[in-house]
């Protein structure tokens, strides 16, 4: 699946194009706290491209407000890198810009990476948002056409999202993508029944990429230790969290 494949998933209709570009100017003004985000940006970008404004007059999807965040519009934008570009860091310096929640569509060395992330008002700053959340991503292979990859197309279209609010046709994004993300591992793609079952398996998600960083730092480690004692310790331990592993996969 390419980016073009993905952007026809969504479904979307005439009255929410847009199809712009992006000047960087944004990105430096709003998204780059520091030295270094300024030169992954100015180094790291080919092109961000506007491609469409999902609102109450363009989808009609009621907006949301509470006292803690608001939803009147998202935003779909696609992302092209440059070789080299820092991809991670840059996917959550545009949605950390962008006051609107966005799906973004990034392209990098052959890889498509989809990715929303949830906004809130910030605590001690007026009219300025921040992340709710972490950022929820998906990366395949450009062409790639995995089983799990068909199920997550079809899931995506703008009909098949919850339709209350903003709010509830975002998360209806977000849920579809963790449950890509739990099919990578699971090897089948389930749509979660409920807002409940979707919680449970975005925790299950986050704890199962901690638990695999700490098996792969106490590998590393394992390696290099000369004391047998030391080395059966670290060997105990990456075990222990391997059963742990298994017993959150099981709750995807």
């Amino acid at each position: 699946m390419n980016a073009a494949d993905l952007i026809a998933a969504l479904d979307l209709p005439a009255s929410a194009q847009v199809e712009r570009r992006v000047p960087k100017k944004l990105l430096l003004e709003n998204g780059a706290p520091t030295a270094a985000d300024k030169r992954h940006i100015n180094d790291g970008i080919e092109e961000l491209f506007w491609i469409a404004a999902l609102k109450p007059t363009t989808i009609g999807v009621p907006e949301y407000r509470d006292p803690e965040r608001e939803y009147l519009e998202i935003a779909v934008l696609r992302f092209t890198l440059r070789a080299g570009a820092k991809t991670t860091r840059l996917v959550e310096l545009v949605h950390r810009a962008v006051p609107y929640p966005l799906l973004l569509l990034t392209e990098h060395a052959g890889q498509l990476v989809f990715s929303a992330a949830h906004k809130r008002w910030a605590q001690n700053e007026a009219e300025k948002t921040v992340l709710d959340g972490d950022v929820v991503a998906a990366d395949w292979e450009v062409g790639s056409e995995a089983p799990q990859l068909e199920e997550f197309r079809k899931a995506l279209a703008l009909e098949r999202q919850p339709h209350g609010t903003l709010r509830a046709l975002y998360q209806g994004w977000v849920d579809t993508l963790v449950a890509f993300k739990a099919a990578r591992l699971t090897g089948s793609f389930t749509p979660a029944a409920d807002q409940e079952r979707a919680t449970a398996r975005q925790d299950a998600l986050r704890e199962c990429s901690r638990l695999e960083t700490e098996m792969t730092r106490l590998r590393a480690a394992a390696g290099k230790e000369k004391q047998m004692a030391r080395r059966v310790e670290l060997n105990r331990q990456i075990s222990f969290l391997s059963n742990q592993l298994t017993e959150q996969r099981a709750l995807l």
